[in-house]
C-alpha cells in the first residue's frame, strides 16, 4: 500500500511537471505575441495595397479588392500633414519637376493672346447663280483658287426654255411694226435671264437661236468653290460659282467662356502670322459673336484685315495681342497654365510648402479669366506660395500611388478594415 501511495504521488508530480513546461511556454509565447501586437498597434503602423493605395488598414491582412497581401505604408513620423508627401530629388530630376513663385504682376507684360485663322471676309463673297434652268454643257473654270474677271465666261449651258425665247424673239422681230408690244414683252424676257441688249440684237440679226449659251462672271475675284460639275441639271438659281473678294480678309478667333469680359468692339488688337513673323498688323475688334458655341465653350471674335497684295491666305494661322486695362496687372495672381489640372469643376494644383524641401500637397483653387497663357487666380493662393510649374501630372502620379488627396481622388486615403463592402451589402 505504501509503495502504490508512493507511485501515486510521484505520477501527480510528475503530470504537474509537464503541464508546466507544455503549457507555461505557451502562455508565455501568448503574452508575448500579445505585448508585440500591442506595441504594433500602439505604433500607429498603418498597411496598404501596392496596387490600390487608397486602402488604408491598421494591421497586415489581404486587400479587400484585389487579395493581395498589404505592405506596411509610409510612415508620417517625419512631421508631414495627412495630405503631405515627399519625393526624391533623383525622381523630381528624371521628371523634370520645376517650381515657380506666384505673386502680383506675373503676367509680365498684362497682355491678352488669342489664336485664330485667317478667313475669307463673308461680306466681300458673290454666288454666281445660274439665271436660267439647263444643263452645265461645260465649265471654263475647273479649280478653285482660280482668279477670274468681270465678265469672264465661267460655263455654258443648254437650256430648252432660253431656245424657246429666242425663237420667240425671232418671231416677234417679223411682227415689231404690227405687234410692237409683244416684240418689247419678248425682249424684256430675255433681259430677265441677264441677256444684254448686244447678245438680244445678235440673235435677232442672225435670225437663230443658240443652243448653249454662256455664263459670264458677274464680280472679279477668287474662285473659292466649285458647286457644280459638268452634265448637272441646274434650277434658275441655282448656285454656280463662289467668288470672293479677298482685298480684305478676316482674322477670326477662338475667345474662351471666360475671356468675353476683356473683349469689347473696336479694341485695338496685333495680328502677327507665322508666314510673316516679323510684320505685325493693326486692326480693331469688328464683331464678337453673341451666341457661345456650347461643344467648344468659345465665342467667335474677328477683326478685318486689309489685303491689296494678297499675301494673308485663308487658311493661314494668326496671333492676336491686346492689351489690358493697367490695374489688372496689379492686383492679380496669375499661374501659368500648365501648373492647373483640370478635373470637371474642380481645378487642382500642386504646392511646395518649404522651399528647402521636396515636400509636396495638392491644393484647390477657384480661376477667374484666362490672360497672357496663363489663368487668373481668385482663391486659394497667396502671394509667395510655390507651385509645381512643369511635371505636373507627375506630382499628382505620386500623390495618387501614395494614396493622398489628387486629381481623381478628392478625399485621399481612407482607413478601411475590408468590410465595408459587407456592410454596404447588409443594408
Amino acid at each position: 500500500m505504501k509503495k502504490n501511495v508512493l507511485y501515486i504521488g510521484l505520477a501527480v508530480i510528475g503530470g504537474l511537471l509537464a503541464g508546466y513546461l507544455i503549457f507555461g511556454n505557451n502562455t508565455s509565447v501568448d503574452m508575448a505575441e500579445e505585448h508585440d501586437h500591442d506595441q504594433e498597434m500602439e505604433s500607429g503602423e498603418m498597411w496598404t495595397c501596392s496596387m490600390h493605395p487608397q486602402i488604408m488598414q491598421p494591421e497586415p491582412g489581404d486587400c479587400p479588392i484585389c487579395g493581395m497581401d498589404l505592405i506596411p505604408a509610409e510612415s508620417n513620423a517625419d512631421g508631414l500633414a495627412i495630405d503631405q508627401f515627399k519625393m526624391t530629388k533623383n525622381a523630381m530630376a528624371l521628371a523634370d519637376i520645376r517650381t515657380t513663385t506666384v505673386g502680383s504682376g506675373t503676367s509680365g507684360d498684362n497682355t491678352l493672346k488669342l489664336s485664330g485663322t485667317i478667313e475669307e471676309n463673308e461680306k466681300a463673297v458673290a454666288t454666281q447663280a445660274s439665271y436660267f434652268a439647263g444643263r452645265i454643257e461645260k465649265l471654263f473654270v475647273n479649280f478653285e483658287g482660280e482668279e477670274v474677271r468681270s465678265g469672264q465666261q465661267l460655263a455654258t449651258i443648254y437650256s430648252p426654255e432660253l431656245v424657246s425665247a429666242q425663237q420667240e424673239l425671232i418671231t416677234a422681230a417679223s411682227l415689231k411694226e404690227s405687234q410692237p408690244a409683244l416684240y418689247k414683252a419678248v425682249r424684256n424676257k430675255l433681259k430677265l435671264w441677264k441677256l444684254s441688249e448686244n447678245q438680244i440684237d445678235q440673235i435677232e440679226k442672225s435670225g437663230q437661236a443658240r443652243e448653249n449659251f454662256p455664263v459670264y462672271a458677274n464680280v472679279s475675284g477668287t474662285v473659292s468653290e466649285i458647286m457644280v460639275e459638268a452634265g448637272d441639271y441646274v434650277k434658275q438659281g441655282s448656285p454656280l460659282f463662289k467668288i470672293a473678294n479677298l482685298n480684305t480678309v478676316w482674322a477670326v478667333f477662338d475667345a474662351y467662356e471666360n475671356q468675353v469680359s476683356l473683349l469689347k468692339e473696336g479694341q485695338k488688337i496685333d495680328i502677327t502670322t507665322r508666314a510673316y513673323s516679323d510684320k505685325k498688323l493693326d486692326a480693331k475688334i469688328s464683331f464678337i459673336d453673341p451666341v457661345l458655341n456650347a461643344d467648344t465653350r468659345t465665342v467667335e471674335v474677328r477683326a478685318v484685315l486689309q489685303n491689296p497684295n494678297g499675301q494673308l491666305k485663308p487658311g493661314m494661322f494668326v496671333a492676336g495681342t491686346l492689351a489690358l486695362p493697367s490695374e489688372m496687372k496689379d492686383y492679380t495672381i496669375i499661374v501659368p497654365e500648365s501648373a492647373v489640372l483640370w478635373t470637371g469643376e474642380r481645378s487642382v494644383i500642386y504646392v511646395k510648402p518649404d522651399p528647402n524641401d521636396s515636400t509636396f500637397e495638392m491644393r484647390e483653387i477657384t480661376l477667374g479669366d484666362a490672360i497672357n497663357g496663363g489663368y487668373i487666380v481668385l482663391s486659394g493662393l497667396g502671394n509667395g506660395d510655390e507651385i509645381v510649374t512643369n511635371g505636373t501630372f507627375t506630382v499628382d502620379a505620386a500623390a495618387q500611388l501614395k494614396g493622398k488627396k489628387s486629381m481623381m481622388n478628392e478625399a485621399g486615403g481612407k482607413t478601411l478594415t475590408g468590410h465595408e463592402g459587407h456592410a454596404k451589402g447588409d443594408k
